[in-house]
């Protein structure tokens, strides 16, 4: 067989195995376990995530996707029994963008804060733990979503519980995540989760500022090119 029939076919199959084992790097087995067993067991869990190299960015922003898509979806599907908000208000895209920005802000807001107070989690690190802290709150809103279709008046509380749970499960791994890639005592994580708030509060700050003044420098060279015009 000649060699310009050949090697397309050998190009294409080489590329084919680069992509299953870049797959299979971010979003395999032995991912999808390290995310469980941090979700179950976080402290090993974590501890592996950060010192054993078991943590997935790609799989960490896949995660921080569906729990946008899931409490959006909560809001748009949930019975009018424990839901006030009117599913023909809701601008999906807009809240899962906006959910998705918080987490990114979360995430390089602790890493600036925990930067200067010595944490020894890197920034991948930080993403994973995260985005895995988060598939407590993914089941739940998924589950009490579904609960709410059987429920009646006044049987709102099996739906509080379940998202009450949720948060309260993932509350806890973000912050055994935090406190294990950082190799923080409890109450420096505490400190560095509130100034990791007040980090965040900047960079929106800083990011309002700026594009402040982008929009004023447009306005000046406009209005300076619309007098040339004139003036032409």
């Amino acid at each position: 067989m000649k060699r310009g029939e050949t090697f397309p076919k050998e190009g294409a199959a080489s590329a084919m195995a680069a992509v299953r084992e870049r797959l299979s790097a971010s979003f395999g087995a032995e991912k999808l376990r390290a995310m469980l067993r941090a979700a179950s067991h976080p402290i090993d869990g974590f501890y592996e995530i950060r010192y054993r190299g078991k943590g997935s960015v790609p799989l960490a922003v896949v995660m921080a996707v569906l729990f946008s898509a899931c409490y959006t979806g909560n809001r748009i599907f949930a019975s009018f029994v424990v839901n006030d908000v009117d599913p023909r208000g809701v601008d999906g895209l807009m809240e899962m963008s906006a959910i998705f920005v918080l987490l990114a802000l979360f995430t390089v807001g602790n890493w600036s804060v925990t930067c200067l107070l010595d944490g020894e989690g890197r920034f991948r690190d930080i993403v994973a733990a995260t985005g895995y802290a988060l598939l407590p709150m993914i089941v739940t809103t998924v589950l009490a979503a579904l609960v709410s279709q059987f429920i009646a008046n006044g049987e709102e509380v099996f739906y509080t519980l379940i998202i009450a749970l949720g948060l309260a499960w993932t509350a806890m791994l973000l912050l055994v995540g935090v406190m294990t890639v950082h190799n923080y005592t409890l109450l420096k994580t505490l400190a560095t989760l509130i100034l990791t708030v007040l980090a965040m509060f900047a960079l929106v700050f800083f990011a309002l500022l700026l594009a402040d003044m982008i929009r004023q420098v447009y306005v000046f060279f406009y209005s300076v090119y619309v007098e040339l015009v004139f003036r032409a």
